[in-house]
């Protein structure tokens, strides 16, 4: 991932030296329980444990010089592991093991410590969605549907709903961490055949994981849980921008992203306040709408393993985490920062409409006061037409219409923006739970 959107804090768990330091602790917690079920020597073990080498710049570059020999990543960090302790303690490094089984315990060590600050960007993602949802849960706003004036809404109800959904997020998020939160140290074809299953036992206690039956790797549809996790986060994020990108049109002027001292929206035109985080936001959750594909077709592998998933995951887990947290950090600076313009919204809610969004409740009034739903569905319907084709406002029309014989009274309750609001605590109520 570009340095551009890669958080430091994430992205320092994917770096080769990260990476090397998580297969050496396996390598040596493997030996240790290699010498508990009195297959090493615990003597050897210990001095494995005592001159395990430094996993510093010149490690790294050491392993990646022996892989142009090896042309295999784990064969040659063996090679220079073994090198560095020594014999013959160091011959007992990688007794009974095969790659995945460092490579898929390790890679799962990654990914739990990963799902960990995402949860926890999550966690920040829905508290400003929330104190947002109940700061403006009574601030009106048109509603729309198909793009077009529907009924009134409110601003609060859209961060609610964004709350409530990034919270169905945080629970997927938190099964894909159950799910990668495993290990496996069985052999070539998960057969235990060379190693006895209490090392796998004792190695992935020490590493907070669960042990999982497995061919030669730890089955992928784990992983692509972590990519659906991630992806439908994505996802959500670009819901709402794809929202504040409306709102935030010339046209409409209901919201607009914060716009810093000095900041500047176009190079061209002074005016500019264009929407340009929500559209980064948009453009990154395709990048992990397309992981999800990748991760899901590394589920499929020939028989008890190839490495078709290897190279696939090298790119798209690392991007996925990197994203999803960058994605959750500018999306809950953007929820909380929102601009919101009421004044604006209620404008275009009163006049931009010119009371249209009030059609269904004249339509229910009418039927109250009589007429069968379709005769009170085609007067309003006539009355909506005619009041926007000559910018007047619905109420005028439809008093002028011989065919309405609504009360004063009854005109009052269908145009009462109040009314059509009166259950948002019912939104509220269910923001307590988060």
């Amino acid at each position: 991932m570009i340095p551009r959107y890669s958080p430091p804090d994430m992205a320092a768990l994917f770096t080769d030296a990260a990476r090397f330091s998580r297969w050496l602790e396996v390598e040596l917690l493997a030996t240790e329980a290699q010498a508990a079920v009195g297959v090493v020597p615990t003597a050897d073990a210990a001095t494995c444990r005592a001159k395990a080498p430094t996993v510093d710049e010149v490690f790294v570059a050491d392993v990646l010089e022996r892989e142009k020999v090896t042309d295999h990543d784990v064969a040659a960090f063996v090679d220079v592991v073994q090198e560095r302790i020594g014999g013959p303690a160091g011959s007992w490094i990688h007794y009974g093991l095969t790659s995945s089984d460092v490579v898929d315990t390790a890679l799962c060590v990654t990914l739990t410590a990963a799902a960990d600050l995402l949860l926890a960007d999550l966690d920040h993602f829905i508290i400003a969605l929330k104190v947002r949802a109940l700061e403006l849960m009574d601030v009106p706003v048109t509603g729309r549907t198909h793009g077009m004036h529907a009924e009134p809404t409110t601003f609060g109800a859209k961060f609610a709903l964004w709350a409530l959904q990034a919270d169905r997020d945080r629970r997927r998020l938190r099964a894909a961490r159950a799910a990668v939160a495993v290990g496996k140290l069985s052999g070539a074809v998960g057969t235990y055949s060379n190693i006895d299953p209490e090392v796998e036992a004792r190695v992935c206690a020490a590493l907070g994981l669960r042990p999982v039956p497995a061919t030669q790797v730890i089955a992928r549809d784990r992983h692509a849980e972590f990519f659906y996790a991630c992806a439908t986060i994505g996802a959500t994020i670009e819901l709402m921008c794809t929202e504040v990108r409306h709102l935030a049109r010339s046209e409409l002027g209901e919201a607009e992203e914060p716009f810093g001292t000095g900041q500047k929206g176009s190079s061209a035109m002074p005016h500019k306040r264009n929407p340009i985080l929500s559209e980064r936001l948009c453009g990154l959750a395709r990048l992990l709408r397309g992981y999800l594909g990748a991760g899901l077709e590394d589920v499929a592998l020939w028989h008890e393993r190839d490495i078709s998933h290897s190279s696939v995951e090298r790119v798209a887990l690392p991007d996925t985490a990197l994203l999803t947290c960058y994605m959750l950090r500018k999306a809950a600076g953007l929820a909380a920062g929102l601009v919101v313009h009421p004044e604006r919204a209620l404008d275009n809610l009163s006049n931009g409409s010119f009371g249209l969004v009030f059609s269904q409740s004249v339509l229910l009034a009418l039927v109250s006061a009589g007429l069968s739903r379709d005769e009170a569905y085609r007067i309003v319907q006539r009355d909506a037409r005619a009041a926007w084709a000559e910018r007047r406002p619905l109420r005028q029309v439809l008093e002028q219409d011989p065919e309405v014989t609504l009360t004063a009274v009854q005109f009052d309750d269908a145009f009462d923006l109040s009314r059509t609001l009166r259950h948002t605590d019912r939104l509220a109520r269910a923001l307590e739970a988060l």
